[in-house]
């Protein structure tokens, strides 16, 4: 053990002695590390706050709505009552059917007027929402079509200003009277904000309904355990078609599929940025093995003195292994503090945007770590075995 702290303690005397030239050798590791990290830290924490947003809003089932490329579209609207029909028509494939609604309408609430987002909802819970205050929709508010509404925390504010006094008060949707009987918390990202998605209102399907007579925009459908999205798709549009005639075309679109997608493209992006990185620490084991060699050669007429002494081929072979795990380490090192740091500055941004998004500290420094002394190793060790196997007296001649 005192034998390899001796070769580390030459080795960083030799790093020292060439200090300039270590540190240009290692800016290549400080750089491909740090970016590493960088992505490797920031994209983790990114994905991780797409998916918990999205999996607030629980499990979103399947769109259908009308197919708008085919001949003719208006015969094949969607009617309230067709939800209805399809529930009924084959309960081992179809669990729930509910109409969809979301239109933009005048509300008018404390004497305030704004054009926001109205949405139909259903008195089954899918998603993993918390309330500020109040509850939800219920059975018998759809039943009854009851004038009930609930909001977002946001759109309170806009109304009722911080004072959070929306509950129980009168809101005015199209010129008709609902009254609020719950307010969302806030959504803990600004994404569905600049989307647009935080200032909304929702009320029962059946309520909505009496404000939309007309067709539906899409259906909501949730599929029986074990039912495959092809053996939904040929339930609905059949009867879909057995409605509104056999030439009527529907889109069944599976909104969980999306989102697997889009995960899935932001972890590719993920790991394409990452392999960057890799193709800089590449460069930069390339830089080391080539310092390294040099370094051998300058140093020639020494390992000849120290062969000549007693040293064996083994024990050269390891000091300048040891002296490239160590130049390797200390620049993976820097770069990965460097990377830690932007991955801090960049955390505040991200989940302000994505909502809570936490880092993986452990896998991306042990990456790091792991790294520095993997590529110190597989490029160090060429020079060292080549110092290692020098002639002892050519070394001295030369």
């Amino acid at each position: 053990m005192h034998r390899y702290a001796a070769y580390a303690r030459e080795a960083l005397e030799a790093i020292w002695r060439n200090r300039a030239r270590s540190i240009l050798t290692m800016l290549g590791m400080i750089i491909g590390t740090a970016s590493v990290i960088a992505v490797l830290g920031i994209g983790n924490a990114a994905s991780t706050g797409i998916a918990g947003s999205l999996n607030a809003f629980g499990d979103p089932g399947y769109l259908v709505d009308v197919d708008p490329n085919q001949d003719d579209p208006e015969s094949a609207q969607i009617q309230y009552r067709d939800a209805a029909t399809i529930a009924s028509a084959d309960p081992g494939a179809v669990r729930y059917v509910f109409p969809n609604y979301g239109r933009n309408y005048h509300i008018k609430a404390n004497g305030i007027d704004y054009i926001g987002l109205v949405a139909a909802q259903e008195d089954v819970v899918f998603d993993s929402l918390t309330l500020h205050e109040g509850r939800r929709i219920d059975h018998d508010d759809v039943v009854t079509g009851a004038h009930v509404t609930l909001m977002s925390q946001s759109l309170e504010r806009r109304f009722f200003g911080d004072s959070g006094r929306a509950l129980g008060q009168l809101v005015r949707i199209d010129g008709v009277r609902f009254r609020v009987i719950g307010v969302y918390d806030d959504l803990k990202a600004s994404l569905f904000s600049s989307v647009g998605a935080s200032e909304y209102i929702e009320i029962p399907y059946s309520t909505f309904h009496e404000l939309a007579p007309g067709p539906l925009d899409s259906l909501n459908v949730w599929a029986q355990p074990g039912v495959s999205l092809d053996e939904l798709r040929d339930t609905v549009t059949a009867t879909l078609r057995h409605l509104h005639g056999p030439r009527a075309q529907y889109r069944v679109q599976d909104f969980n599929a999306f989102f697997g997608a889009f995960e899935k493209t932001i972890a590719v992006v993920g790991y394409g940025l990452t392999a960057i990185g890799g193709v800089a620490l590449l460069v930069a084991g390339i830089g080391i093995m080539n310092i390294m060699l040099v370094s051998v050669t300058e140093r020639t007429r020494e390992i000849g003195i120290r062969k000549a002494i007693g040293a064996g081929s083994r024990d050269i072979t390891t000091q300048f292994l040891m002296e490239a795990v160590i130049l390797s380490l200390i620049g993976g090192g820097t770069g990965m503090l460097l990377g830690v740091l932007a991955v801090l500055l960049a955390y505040g941004v991200v989940s302000n945007i994505l909502g809570p998004a936490p880092v993986p500290w452990l896998t991306i420094v042990s990456i790091a770590v792991g790294f520095s002394t993997f590529v110190g190793v597989v490029f160090g060790t060429y020079p060292a075995i080549r110092a290692g196997k020098l002639d002892p007296i050519e070394a001295l001649r030369s």
